[in-house]
């Protein structure tokens, strides 16, 4: 100290602390002069002594002309010491960059204004102290003063100028700053942050790219900033990265795609706009390096599938069709767990195309992997039963895609119906809505006739009756009425000819007795109309109710459609199908009169001719074929069409007394079940 004052006259001193700015820089030139012939002199003892004097006397001062006349002192002082300014700079920059945080805006302008005369002598030789020139500096750029902001922006772009410049500049070491600043969501920290990410990534000596996923996330939270201009700066720096990275022979995929999956959920258009654009050039370059991240990415793409932002679709189905089209192997980290996990929770979202997406994917890892996606299946198949109840067709018919494609094994083939006939029983809606669509869709997918052999099986066993028999009902109807089913009621029409026919029939037969009218549409179909007559003599009065009256209304209507233009045909001959005429005339009976079904039938039975030829009159007792259904023994004509001796009870192969037997015991199962039912 004492050699300081020894060197710096008192006046000096006193004008350094001055109010008057002209007085403080005219003592800092004179401060200048003293301090550069030291220099010239060598004496660096007392150079230090004289900075050490103007830090802890000005700098450090409580007044703030003393602290304003320090920093001016310093900056003085690095411009006296000119090239040999160096060796002191861990004396003079500590006690700037300390008035950075001054309270009085006037100090903390001068610092900038001292630490840029600072810097324009020493140049790269200040770079050690970058960091914490970088964080002032960060501080300073949301300085409420304009003065003060106006005076870090220059410092700033001369510092800019010497990094740029510079070969000891430490990207390693500045990276977690940045990293920790870049969270910053004050507006002019961030255009502080863009600024700097653009210049040091133009210089081609610092490897920014390399360390991209450290503020990756952070330039995308620009993306969603209030104001245009910063928004606009931060695509502009993604748009050069994502430039880099095509071009680039090595880059660090995975952990940026951690980053762009969670901001392609972001609320914000741009961002997720930005963010499925980088996931579409990582998957066209990243290749087998995203892998691990495959079902991470899928995750991101699915939603965005059904974004209300067409340009945001359009890129996000481009890119899920660019993922699919991976050939990945399990053994390569390749989580098929892990994307079926994803996909069943995609078949929740509220977007139909999204779902339909979602069961693509399931299907294409059946396709390419179905050892690997049966071991999960019971994490997913609880899913796809409930996916049945869709409010889409599209995405059921889907559904049903894959679920005949798993139950290719018998195993699984079982485990569907059985859990199918389950869901059905839980939820009749369900029946009602999607019952048709679903079953005549398997039908297609797995063979009618596998179908319905099993689906009769199950419900032969069905403890819930009523459910049994509305079921039954509903595939008595689709049997009856679906264009999938044709080659079935082909093979039933030969029941009586056929071996496969008769199995089928004997098949249906246990199941198809929980209802009345649809074991009599069973015979109808199966041409077994005297078993058809048996069972409607065997109704007794309880099973004559509302609901057996609406299945037979239906039977009459379908009686006129063209699945049964063989049956009226056979009308035309009445002396050969005298059990049909009984049968119908059976269902007239049962009818009340003033119904629509009553007049139809009718008025069907009012066209059936009284005559036959000649060949056929002869086999009748009168050539009114009523004379011969009220006088028929049984004991020549066993079935219609079948002018043979023989048990009428037995016809190929099918017993038809034990088959009558089986359906009264049923039937009886049913009252039974009513009458508790009214009791309770």
């Amino acid at each position: 100290m004492a050699d300081a004052l020894s060197v710096i006259p008192t006046s000096v001193l006193r004008n350094l602390s001055d109010k008057l700015y002209e007085k403080r820089k005219n003592a800092a030139l004179e401060v200048e002069g003293i301090v550069k012939q030291l220099a010239s002199s060598g004496d660096h003892e007392k150079i230090s002594a004289v900075i050490n004097l103007l830090t802890t006397e000005f700098t450090y001062s409580p007044q703030a002309n003393h602290r304003k006349g320090g920093l001016i002192g310093l900056a003085a002082a690095t411009v006296g010491l000119s090239s040999e300014a160096t060796q002191h700079l861990e004396q003079i920059v500590p006690p700037v960059l300390n008035s950075f945080s001054d309270q009085d805006g006037r100090v903390r302008y001068y610092a900038c204004e001292a630490l840029y005369n600072i810097a324009k002598v020493v140049r790269g030789d200040f770079i050690i102290f970058f960091n914490q020139i970088f964080d002032a500096l960060c501080k300073l750029s949301s300085d409420p003063d304009a003065n003060v902001q106006s005076a870090a922006h220059l410092l700033d772009r001369l510092v800019k100028d010497i990094v740029t410049e510079s070969d000891q500049f430490s990207i390693e070491e500045f990276i977690p700053l940045l990293r920790e600043r870049i969270i910053v969501l004050n507006p002019h920290v961030r255009q502080f942050l863009v600024g700097w990410i653009t210049v040091l990534d133009s210089v081609p000596d610092i490897d920014m790219l390399g360390f991209l996923p450290d503020f990756l996330d952070g330039l995308f939270n620009m993306l969603s900033d209030s104001s245009h201009e910063i928004r606009q700066q931060a695509d502009s720096a993604l748009s050069e990265f994502l430039q880099e990275i095509k071009n680039s022979p090595s880059v660090d995929y995975g952990r940026m795609a951690e980053i762009l999956v969670q901001r392609a959920a972001s609320p914000d258009e741009f961002t997720r706009l930005t963010a499925i654009t980088w996931i579409n050039e990582f998957v066209k370059l990243g290749g087998d390096q995203l892998i691990p991240y495959y079902a991470d990415i899928l995750g991101a793409i699915l939603p965005c599938i059904s974004d209300k932002e067409e340009k945001i679709r359009v890129v996000a189905r481009e890119t899920n069709e660019e993922l699919r089209a991976i050939q990945a192997d399990p053994v390569e980290a390749f989580d098929v767990g892990a994307i079926l996990s994803i996909v069943r929770r995609q078949l929740d979202n509220e977007w139909e195309f999204t779902r339909i997406e979602a069961l693509h994917w399931i299907s294409t890892l059946l396709n390419r992997h179905r050892a690997e996606v049966l071991c999960f299946l019971n994490d997913i198949f609880d899913t796809l039963l409930k996916a049945l109840s869709d409010s889409s067709d599209e995405v059921v018919l889907r559904v049903l895609d894959i679920h005949a494609c798993i139950a290719q094994d018998p195993l699984h083939f079982r485990q569907l119906l059985v859990f199918l006939v389950h869901n059905f029983r839980v939820d009749h809606s369900l029946l009602e809505r999607r019952g048709a669509l679903i079953i005549r869709r398997l039908c297609v997918l797995l063979d009618a006739e596998r179908v319905y052999r099993e689906l009769s099986t199950i419900l032969e066993g069905e403890a819930d009756l009523d459910f049994a028999c509305i079921m039954v009902q509903a595939l008595n109807l689709i049997l009856l009425t679906s264009s999938e089913l044709s080659k079935l009621r082909k093979l039933l029409k030969q029941s009586l000819v056929n071996a496969a026919g008769k199995d089928l029939f004997v098949s249906l037969y246990a199941s198809w007795c929980h209802s009345p009218m649809a074991i009599i549409s069973l015979c109808l179909l199966a041409q077994t109309y005297q078993h058809a007559s048996a069972v409607i003599q065997s109704l007794v009065e309880e099973d004559i109710n509302v609901k057996f009256l609406v299945q037979l209304d239906k039977l009459i209507c379908l009686l006129e459609t063209p699945i049964f233009t063989y049956l009226r045909l056979q009308l035309l001959e009445p002396g050969r199908y005298i059990w049909l005429l009984k049968v119908l005339y059976g269902l007239l009976m049962l009818l009340p009169q003033q119904s629509a079904a009553f007049k139809i039938l009718r008025t069907r039975l009012k066209t059936v001719p009284s005559y036959s030829n000649g060949d056929q009159l002869k086999q009748a007792s009168s050539s009114n074929p009523y004379f011969q259904i009220l006088h028929h023994t049984g004991s020549q004509i066993t079935e219609d069409g079948d002018i043979n001796q023989g048990n009428e009870n037995l016809q190929n192969g099918i017993n038809f007394a034990s088959r009558l037997q089986q359906f009264e015991q049923m039937q009886h199962q049913h009252r039974m079940l009513v009458k508790s039912q009214a009791q309770s």
